[in-house]
């Protein structure tokens, strides 16, 4: 499941999140590169151990911990500590996937990446190229977002940053492992409690919606991994 959430942080975060990450120090963003990915790597990072990191990514997991559309998604158990990347003009991340475990130096964090996440900090129109490619099983999917908002998508899914023809590209990224490990699972269970919260708005007091919370709670039952 491919799925865009608007609006994660506010815009009086993002120009806080802008301010902060000007007057850092990137390095090569390769520190964090897998053998495979660092063929295909060209941008720059935040070292994870950096004040603004450490700061910026406590802000994420706040916004996210308020944002009941990634609770309803991501069902999350445990999130990896947010790291952030920059590309310049010419800079690119070529096709690549995931490592299926990732462990965070600072914290000791260790997870399982089951859903991988971009969040934008740059308004579309402030560069040219950089639409993050994720190749899923309708074909592959374009993304370019609003400063503040995110892509979920799955971890184990093909994707790729374009080049960089203009300006800069500024995002966070993040993996999330989830109660249900599975993304077809994910996808059904999501899509039920969007159902369910259509139907309490729409038709509030209906004794369909107990069916169905109780199918929603037993299907999370018997697929969740806590």
């Amino acid at each position: 499941m491919l799925l865009q959430i608007p609006g994660v942080l506010t815009p009086e975060q993002v120009a806080h999140f802008r301010s902060r990450l000007d007057g850092a120090g990137w390095v090569d963003g390769n520190i964090t590169s897998g053998y495979q990915s660092a063929k295909a790597k060209f941008n720059e990072q935040l070292p994870d151990e950096s004040a603004e990191a450490r700061e910026l990514g406590e802000a994420i997991l706040v916004a996210l911990s308020r944002t009941p559309l990634f609770m309803a998604a991501a069902l999350p158990k445990q999130v990896f500590p947010p790291l952030f990347n920059r590309y310049r003009q010419g800079m690119t991340f070529g096709n690549h996937v995931d490592s299926a475990i990732r462990s965070h130096g600072p914290t000791g964090v260790r997870i399982r990446t089951d859903i991988s996440a971009t969040l934008f900090l740059c308004a579309p129109g402030e560069y040219d190229g950089g639409e993050l490619l994720v190749e899923d099983t309708y074909g592959v999917q374009r993304v370019k977002l609003d400063a503040g908002s995110m892509v979920l998508y799955p971890a184990t899914s093909v994707h790729r940053v374009e080049p960089i023809t203009r300006g800069t590209r500024l995002a966070s990224f993040f993996w999330i492992q989830s109660l249900v490990r599975d993304d077809g699972q994910r996808s059904v269970l999501f899509d039920l409690d969007m159902a369910i919260i259509r139907l309490t708005k729409d038709h509030p007091g209906d004794p369909a919606l107990i069916s169905l919370t109780g199918v929603y709670n037993n299907l999370l039952r018997m697929w969740g991994q806590p």
